[in-house]
């Protein structure tokens, strides 16, 4: 009966109450009319029902009711992911009806105050905090548990029988097994992380609040365990041979699951361009336990000092690592691309291949800089400098269509072999990172066009053009700091924006201006449908190149031997088609949730471990540059890019009054200013690696006023 109300209400356009149901339906006795009103009631509590104030039903997707996921901000406000939506809902503190973060809601869209969309809380569909992290303690005789995520409000009272296992300073992952009423819960331990002091538990505790796994099932290494640790030659049947061909790998100094390998050739005017990837779908098949396990995980996740994989070692590092000197399976997309950076013809098959060298980045730098030939790479100098040419033609190509170069700096943070942090210091980006970036770009649009023009269904990656009100607002802040911007403001073309890019680079202030327009952005996801990718200026777009570390690059070579390698036949098809019309949605989201838990984890840890660096230069002076202006202080920003606070109540000799439309603050009595982007000298006076915070001071001096008076601050409204 289920099914028969869902195919009603999906008929017909209009709400039905429960007698129209149950006339449509054909039900005359009392018991089937009870029968329909129970599986009305579950519908209606699955969410899949919809009913209306006046009593009638509908499907709850044809209602104004959404369904996505909450995150929770500290002070108390949140945002809902809406599949499908690109922009995130805001829900106001008075709004949440009792949610926590990463709940599973339900949404009103309401007419808010600001400019930002917002919605209330329906209801609580699934709570998604059954696991949780913190500290025990000891406080006043009595145990304690303190969370982590300062964002759940949940008061949690461990349970009784888990007590004398444990000790002052564990490190605890809870399971939820009781809600107990007003914000208070009853929890089991499910895993001692270790002591809060141990060399490696700070970034565990990271990495399990965000429910990240670094052990897999049994099962999952049975299966892996039993799969070859070399290529067989049965494996190679179908298959073009290219071991013959000068492949080779460029990655970082420390890599060991390396996705792709290049080579290039010349054909006339035009170049050869072989991307060859790891064919880890032909190990990883639909329906085995290591395929759902990749499936659930998503990705890869790099932290500090460790990476925590999608796939385990033997798969990652082994049989599917494109390492030298062995044979590997792969999928290559060979192109031929003209002078101008156009791919003009290309073909995308299952190969074997055998890497000759495996290259770094660093050395193959020293070759293009015309520094020095490393020992090993004189017989690949040619390639090397050829493959230089082509990345500058594609880069070229893309930026005349719009390109976004932000040209946004990351940090690096080195530890020692108890993972401390030892140093920070800014990732390099030369020209064979670029050459890499280039041709991974070019061949995810050459596979993604292949499926999107055989209409075949697939996973994209997409980026929406970016709302016109936000980009407008930060061009308003920009014209106040003096900066005036040419050109049109229409921005559903990239080549629009990259024009503002482009007259910011002669600022500055440019690393700052580029970071605001960035936030400005929408957020790049997966989706089961081809909406093109804004930042990159490309129509068409895939993830294809790294399915060793990412399951949706996983899903698109799946895709591919489904319905190009394997030659289905057209009821066989069919099929297909039908079936991955129904699971590409679901994949597209959870690999999207999964991927923004990945970067939040290493934003946690990055923040944690640059806290614990500057635990250890408390008392030093350093230069940095004021890249944010809040109503309670300053954020500035040091070179190798961490980030400490500056408090106007530190601020000696005046009261400070903040502008923020015009990013700006002002002393009441000096008239001294302290503006975005403004170079400045602090010191730093505390940091916690506990609460990941940095706290600078501004050096007193004669520019920044000497007397002791303590500063005051308010916000003016102008």
């Amino acid at each position: 009966m289920r099914d028969a109300v869902l195919e009603l209400l999906k008929k017909y356009d209009k709400a039905l109450d429960s007698m129209e149901v149950a006339n449509e339906l054909n039900l005359k006795t009392v018991e089937e009319v009870t029968s329909l009103m129970e599986v009305i009631k579950e519908l209606e509590d699955e969410m899949l029902i919809y009913r209306t104030r006046k009593g009638k039903f509908m499907l709850f997707n044809n209602s104004h009711l959404l369904k996505g996921k909450i995150h929770v901000n500290k002070r108390g406000y949140g945002f809902v992911t809406v599949e499908g939506i690109s922009e995130d809902y805001y829900i106001d503190e008075k709004n949440m009806n009792g949610a926590l973060n990463n709940d599973i809601v339900v949404i009103e869209p309401i007419k808010g105050t600001g400019k930002r969309t917002e919605a209330r809380i329906v209801k609580v569909l699934k709570q998604e905090n059954n696991l949780v992290v913190g500290e025990y303690k000891i406080v006043k005789g009595k145990p304690k548990f303190i969370l982590d995520d300062e964002k759940l409000k949940m008061n949690i009272i461990i349970d009784k029988s888990d007590l004398k296992n444990l000790v002052d300073g564990h490190k605890l992952q809870l399971s939820i097994v009781k809600d107990l009423g007003n914000h208070t819960y009853l929890g089991k331990v499910n895993k001692i992380i270790g002591h809060k002091n141990d060399p490696g538990v700070d970034i565990l505790s990271i990495m399990y609040n965000y429910g990240i796994n670094d052990v897999f099932s049994d099962e999952v290494i049975k299966e892996v365990n039993d799969m070859p640790s070399e290529v067989l030659e049965k494996d190679l049947k179908g298959r073009r041979d290219l071991r013959d061909k000068v492949i080779f790998t460029i990655d970082g100094d420390d890599t060991k699951d390396i996705d792709d390998a290049v080579m290039i050739e010349k054909k006339g005017d035009n170049y050869v361009l072989g991307v060859h990837i790891a064919d880890v779908s032909y190990y990883v098949k639909e329906g085995m336990e290591v395929y759902k396990e990749a499936k659930e995980r998503g990705t890869s996740v790099y932290l500090a000092d460790r990476v925590v994989p999608m796939l385990p070692h033997k798969l990652s590092n082994g049989i599917c690592s494109l390492n030298p000197n062995e044979d590997r399976l792969a999928i290559s997309c060979v192109m031929e691309i003209d002078k101008d950076g156009n791919v003009v013809d290309f073909d995308i098959f299952e190969s074997v291949i055998k890497s000759r060298i495996q290259m770094t980045y660093k050395k193959v730098n020293k070759i293009l800089n015309n520094e020095e030939v490393p020992e090993g790479y004189e017989n690949y100098v040619k390639e090397l400098k050829q493959m230089e040419e082509l990345s500058n033609i594609l880069r070229n190509n893309k930026l005349k269509r719009g390109y976004l170069d932000f040209d946004s700096k990351e940090a690096k943070i080195i530890v020692d072999d108890n993972g401390k942090a030892i140093d920070v210091v800014l990732r390099e980006q030369g020209k064979s990172e670029n050459i890499i970036e280039d041709f991974m770009i070019v061949a995810n649009e050459t596979v993604a066009s292949l499926l999107y023009y055989l209409n075949y269904p697939s996973l994209y990656r997409v980026h929406e053009i970016p709302d016109d009100d936000k980009i407008k607002e930060f061009l308003n802040q920009i014209s106040m700091l003096g900066i005036k911007i040419n050109g049109k403001r229409d921005f559903s073309n990239p080549r629009a924006l990259k024009k503002i890019l482009d007259q910011l680079r002669n600022t500055n202030e440019f690393d700052i201006l580029s970071n605001m327009l960035l936030r400005c952005m929408k957020k790049a996801e997966y989706r089961d449908e081809n909406l093109g990718h804004y930042g990159l200026a490309s129509k068409c777009y895939t993830h294809f190149t790294s399915p060793i570390r990412r399951f949706p690059d996983t899903k698109i070579h799946n895709l591919l031997r489904q319905y190009i390698f394997n030659k289905p036949d057209p009821e066989e098809l069919n099929k297909l088609i039908d079936y991955n019309k129904n699971i590409l949605g679901e994949i597209a989201m959870h690999s999207s949730e999964k991927e923004r838990d990945s970067i939040n984890c290493e934003r946690d840890v990055e923040d944690m471990k640059m806290a614990e660096y500057m635990e250890d230069h408390i008392g030093e002076e350093f230069e940095g540059t004021i890249d944010s202006i809040m109503n309670f202080g300053m954020f500035i920003c040091l070179p190798n890019m961490i980030e400490g606070l500056v408090r106007y109540e530190t601020i000696k000799g005046d009261y400070y009054d903040v502008n923020e439309e015009l990013n700006m603050v002002v002393g009441r009595r000096t008239g001294k200013t302290f503006k975005l982007g403004q170079k400045i000298k602090v010191k730093c006076t505390a940091a916690s690696k506990e609460n990941s915070t940095i706290d600078f001071e501004i050096i007193e001096g004669e520019k920044y006023g000497n007397t002791k008076q303590k500063s005051k601050v308010r916000l003016l409204n102008l």
